[in-house]
């Protein structure tokens, strides 16, 4: 089996959905698949815009190694910041119907009847399930903040767990075109990094098509394609300020 493959072998398994609808691990994926891109483009388009305005390796390693730590503290605090943000309007919401239920029962039940008649479903139907939904209160708070406000616990995840990811796929992402730097220098460090980085951005691409099912050379493409973009601008701004300093 190819190495790709394998990666492609090794994703599925761990995300093996129950049923064709399923995205398990949605929560995860998303910090992950968007840390490991965010932190291969970021640092790869730091390096290349270093690179281009400086031929010291050395100044060149230490701004791929500040990129990588400065990057997964951000993301980090960004997706903590983002899951908690929506857990708390999640328990908000919670509290409101809650209160809502209590205080006017019956306008919440009309409410859900008419969203169940917008989904085509008879009178007759839609009176059935309310009537089933409103006999128990936490189930009749879980199908209101679900149905009327698109808010479920299910489909946001951990915080904290959205954040760990994040630090962690961004670190690892960030780390492939520091690599070459560590053990080359010169054109030899900033070629390596350039076909290093290249290859994880394939690969995140074809990793990804798993989930996405679509074909893995074209999504591994893509990312490639808007990965080198990235490095290209900052190459080119890098290597116009090297000049300017220079004059």
């Amino acid at each position: 089996m190819s190495f790709l493959g394998s990666l492609r072998a090794r994703w599925s398994s761990l995300l093996a959905p129950e049923g064709p609808h399923d995205t398990p691990g949605a929560s995860i994926v998303r910090p992950v698949v968007f840390g490991l891109s965010d932190g291969t483009v970021s640092n790869l388009a730091l390096i290349m815009g270093v690179g281009a305005a400086s031929n010291d390796s050395h100044t060149i390693l230490i701004a791929g190694v500040a990129g990588l730590l400065a990057g997964a503290f951000s993301m980090a605090m960004g997706e903590y910041i983002s899951v908690r943000s929506q857990h708390e309007i999640l328990d908000y919401q919670v509290h409101l119907e809650r209160h809502q239920l209590r205080e006017d029962p019956s306008a919440e039940a009309a409410i859900l009847r008419d969203i169940y008649r917008s989904r085509g479903l008879s009178r007759q139907e839609a009176d059935l399930i309310v009537t089933r939904v409103m006999a128990d209160h936490e189930t009749a708070v879980e199908t209101f903040v679900r149905e009327e406000i698109g808010l479920s616990e299910q489909t946001m995840g951990s915080p904290v767990s959205a954040g760990a990811s994040s630090f962690v796929a961004f670190s690892l992402g960030a780390l492939v075109p520091v690599v070459p730097y560590l053990v080359a220098t010169g054109a030899a460090a900033f070629w390596g990094a350039l076909g290093l980085s290249t290859a994880a951005l394939f690969a995140v691409g074809a990793a990804v098509s798993t989930l996405t099912h679509r074909p893995p050379l074209l999504v591994g493409a893509r990312q490639v394609g808007l990965g080198l973009a990235a490095a290209l601008v900052t190459y080119a701004i890098g290597a116009a300020l090297g000049r300017a300093a220079s004059l």
